[in-house]
Formats: C-alpha cells, sequence, structure tokens
C-alpha cells in the first residue's frame, strides 16, 4: 500500500462505525467505493484484517498473539510493547499510535471478559475468551499511561520426556515423578512466577491413567494436561455491583461433590487449602495443587 494506507483505513473505519457495520470484506469494499476509492483485491483483504483486529480483536498486538511461541505480551504504554517467546522479554517494534489507542484496546478486551474498566475501575484481571489472562491498569494509577499484561496459554501440554529432553527435569527427578502419579500419591507443585508450575502440573496429570476422572479448580483455566476425562471449574470474581462472586473455596467444595479420581487446584492461595487437605485425608487419593512461593 501507499503512504495514504492509514488515512484509507481511518475513514472506511470512520464510515462503517457510523453504520454500524461489521468489518467483513464485502462491508470494507463497499466503504471504500463510497470514499471513491479504488483498490485490488488484496488490498482489501488486507484492510479488512486490520479492521477487524482493531475493532473486534487485539488491534496492532494481534500478530503477536497469533506467534505460537509467544507466551507474554506486554505493553508499557503507546511507544513500548515487550514479548517473551522462551528466552526472555525483547522489545518490539510493534507501536500505537497514543495512549488513547491503548485506553481503548484495554477496555474492549476487559468487556469482552465482561469486566469494567474506566476511571472509578482503573485496575482488571481477567480471563479472556480462548484463554488469554488479561490484566490492565489505566492512569492515574499507571503512571506512565495504560498498560497492558496479557498471558497465553500453552498451546499444549508438554510431556515428561520433553521437560527431561530440554534438560528442565533430570531424567531420574522424572522417574520419581511419574512413579509418584501412578502410586496416587497426593503431591503440591511449588516456585515462583514463570518458573514453569503449570507446565510441571500439565505434565504430570497426563500421566494419570484414562480411566481417571480429573477436576481441575482454578482460579484462571491455564492447565492443559493431555487426558481423556478433564472437568474444569473456574472461579468467577464478583461483577461490578460487587455480587454473583465463586471463589476457589466454593468451587473445592463442588468439586468434591462430582466424584473426582483426582481433585486438583491450580493455584491456592487461601482458605480452599483446608477443604482440599480434609479431603485428601479422607480417601481423595492422588490429589494436586500449585502453591506460588511468597
Amino acid at each position: 500500500m501507499t503512504a495514504s494506507r492509514g488515512d484509507v483505513t481511518g475513514a472506511v473505519r470512520d464510515r462503517l462505525a457510523g453504520a454500524g457495520a461489521a468489518a467483513t470484506a464485502g462491508e470494507v469494499a463497499a466503504a471504500l467505493r463510497a470514499e471513491e476509492r479504488v483498490l485490488g483485491d488484496a488490498d482489501v483483504l488486507a484492510i479488512a484484517d486490520e479492521l477487524r483486529a482493531d475493532l473486534v480483536g487485539a488491534g496492532p498486538l494481534e500478530p503477536l498473539l497469533r506467534d505460537p511461541e509467544v507466551t507474554d505480551v506486554l505493553v508499557n504504554g503507546p511507544a513500548e510493547v515487550w514479548i517473551d517467546a522462551g528466552s526472555g522479554l525483547v522489545r518490539t517494534s510493534v507501536t500505537f499510535a497514543d495512549a488513547a489507542a491503548v485506553r481503548r484496546l484495554a477496555q474492549r478486551l476487559a468487556a469482552a471478559a465482561g469486566r469494567r474498566l474506566d476511571d472509578a475501575a482503573p485496575c482488571v484481571d481477567a480471563r479472556l475468551p480462548g484463554g488469554v489472562r488479561l490484566h490492565a491498569v489505566l492512569p492515574p494509577v499507571a503512571v506512565g499511561g495504560p498498560c497492558l499484561s496479557l498471558r497465553l496459554p500453552r498451546r499444549r501440554a508438554f510431556t515428561l520426556g520433553e521437560l527431561v529432553a530440554v534438560r528442565a527435569v533430570p531424567r531420574s527427578g522424572a522417574v520419581l515423578l511419574a512413579a509418584l502419579v501412578e502410586a496416587r500419591a497426593a503431591f503440591l507443585v511449588t516456585g515462583g512466577t514463570g518458573t514453569g508450575k503449570t507446565t510441571m502440573l500439565s505434565s504430570l496429570l497426563s500421566l494419570a491413567g484414562a480411566g481417571e476422572r480429573l477436576v481441575l479448580v482454578e482460579d484462571s483455566a491455564e492447565l492443559r494436561p493431555a487426558h481423556p476425562h478433564v472437568v474444569r471449574l473456574e472461579a468467577r470474581p464478583p461483577n461490578v455491583e460487587g455480587a454473583g462472586g465463586i471463589t476457589l473455596h466454593d468451587l473445592v467444595r463442588q468439586a468434591l461433590r462430582m466424584r473426582p479420581d483426582r481433585l486438583v487446584v491450580g493455584e491456592v492461595r487461601g482458605i480452599e487449602v483446608v477443604d482440599l487437605l480434609n479431603a485428601l485425608n479422607t480417601g481423595h487419593e492422588g490429589g494436586c495443587l500449585g502453591k506460588p512461593c511468597t
């Protein structure tokens, strides 16, 4: 496209917004004709993709979220976007037009998760459809401008053998861990942020017998065991009126009534540990939990 690409896209965006139309290829082509612009099919499709990302997707972050190697996308204002693709944080060339564009994206993503993000509620922590974990902070809490943190769920669970191959787990340790799961012993996976607790727990749960029923209780659904019988329960924060919240404590009690062969709490932080320990001590063998270091 020529240097006028941004002007063309902006004009089409305004026309679609005014008409309440979706950013389909047909609607984009009609808006371009109304703007008296003549473009080829490839250009129409490119503008349609760009507008869909801006209106219903993640805007300029969309290509980063599609990258299968990316696990985290961090936005520190309009001119600073970082990613982690497995080798530590790397700054990208992606930018936003201004702080208002970051704010609009953050608010749209929060709304997609059913959460509120504005001056009265400047922080949000939610899970987006598809499993992406969203955290956003607006000024004046975020001093340098709106900040976004997007954590992508693992596309698949790593096997214990793969963890051994990349030297994340020693071979002797893998043998011990596999025996632990086979013996249906209760266990705890603990460690700091980013140390691989979820990856390890997913790998171990994948070793459970195919005839076992796994009931997973999580604050945000992140565990991805490769197993044929998995039931997932996810906590829910209260709405803007302060009602409707469902805690991990609530879910552990519900899970105990769902005939779990293995009861798993993805990340224990509070009183839910009491119910879990009671369950493990009264016949619910093979349960496990994750716990962040504090």
